[in-house]
């Protein structure tokens, strides 16, 4: 039982409660009565709700909605790679990244070593739990009209959605709009690649032959085999 109760993690015991009372013939009038609880968790010292009490319980409530105040706020002036946010707690964010060079990881049986390798230019659309990537050809900023290509990996569905595997993608309710990106970024990229998703290969020829080529060598990204989408920055923001 010891080792029981420290796997469920903190216990919370009750320390107060309110009751309010409706007038039976006006139920705009109301009345907040506050109970202290003892140890066995039974109302006590039943008394009409004061300031003090009512501050307390105003404070209590704006601390739990502090995370969501802050999502995607960004912590200074906006990044210029940042394309679109919707901020509301379930919302999400566009940006895009410049073609660079990035350590890559793959499972064992494809073959293709771990190791630095060059990547095009990527356009992100993630919320709290899931992302969608796509390829860009050049390293300019979009705009709505840019025609969108397939990432050029593993993992990633025909419709841009990514597979993260057993990746555990944790975002916070409070995270800033530097931190968001940042996470997604390092999940994608420290995540192992492993398979083709429901047959879509996502560039002309062979993927396991084209990273086989790039990971751990300076070769240079070949864009002519990007394949293009039927979508545009414009048609995946709806």
């Amino acid at each position: 039982m010891k080792d029981l109760r420290e796997s469920i993690g903190s216990m919370y015991h009750p320390k107060a409660a309110l009751v309010i009372y409706e007038a039976t013939n006006n139920k705009s009038e109301c009345y907040v009565e506050y109970f202290d609880m003892d140890r066995h968790g039974h109302p006590i010292n039943a008394h009409p709700l004061n300031v003090k009490e009512a501050q307390q319980l105003a404070k209590a409530l704006n601390t739990a909605t502090d995370g969501n105040k802050a999502f995607l706020k960004p912590k200074s002036i906006m990044a210029g790679n940042v394309l679109y946010i919707d901020p509301s707690p379930n919302g999400f964010v566009m940006w895009y990244t410049k073609a660079a060079r990035k350590q890559l990881f793959f499972v064992e049986n494809l073959g293709i070593p771990n190791g630095t390798a060059a990547i095009p230019s990527l356009l992100w659309v993630a919320d709290k739990r899931k992302l969608y990537i796509y390829a860009l050809k050049t390293d300019r900023k979009p705009t709505a009209a840019t025609a969108l290509y397939h990432a050029p990996f593993f993992n990633v569905y025909s419709e841009g959605n990514v597979c993260m595997g057993t990746v555990d993608v944790n975002i916070r309710n409070s995270a800033s709009l530097e931190e968001f990106t940042a996470a997604w970024e390092s999940y994608f990229f420290k995540s192992y690649f492993s398979h083709l998703m429901q047959h879509h290969n996502p560039v002309q020829g062979n993927c396991v032959s084209l990273w086989k080529k790039l990971s751990g060598t300076n070769e240079a990204f070949p864009k002519d085999i990007l394949k293009k989408t039927n979508k545009t920055v414009k048609s995946i923001l709806g």
